[in-house]
């Protein structure tokens, strides 16, 4: 049991710092959003896709080292997470608990700051239709519609004087 009690501890803490690396991740694509970094943007979004990944993996690990440490203390598939700790020895249930606590803060922050910067990205890209419509009052509708091809259809400003007179 010991063995896969330190097995599951170590899958939690890494766990926990993986999360801890998609927390930093959005802070940072949300400085990069806010100073209109848009390569920067790009390469962020590939990081923070990487380490979804990574905790997909480590998230797996954890639960099969969890699979392993319930069968040890006689639990079964239906053995809740809570259940299980309370199967251990008492002088590793606050460690368990203080991990499981972490995770979950972590997943809240994360969740917090993902929504923030979909909201400040989904205010640039009104902003952003906004300015088009003005500039180009029939490229909006252009934009929505579909070619023959089954593509959205590019945005060609119409002439005007105003694009004319900045060629």
């Amino acid at each position: 049991m010991n063995e896969a009690l330190n097995n599951l501890i170590a899958a939690l803490r890494e766990e926990m710092t993986q999360y801890g690396e998609l927390l930093a991740l959005m802070q940072e694509q949300q400085e990069l959003i806010i100073n209109r970094s848009a390569n920067e943007l790009l390469i962020n979004l590939h990081d923070v896709n990487q380490q979804v990944e990574t905790i997909a993996t480590h998230r797996e690990q954890r639960e099969a080292a969890r699979r392993v440490l319930v069968q040890s203390v006689g639990g079964t598939e239906d053995t809740t997470f809570k259940q299980m700790t309370a199967l251990l020895p008492e002088e590793y249930q606050p460690l368990l608990n203080a991990l499981v606590e972490e995770i979950n803060q972590l997943l809240q922050r994360i969740q917090t700051w993902v929504k923030q910067n979909h909201l400040l990205l989904k205010r640039s890209l009104d902003l952003m239709s906004k300015i088009m419509h003005t500039i180009f009052p029939t490229s909006s509708a252009a934009a929505q519609t579909y070619g023959r091809g089954g593509t959205v259809n590019p945005i060609a400003p119409p002439p005007s004087t105003l694009y004319e007179g900045l060629i």
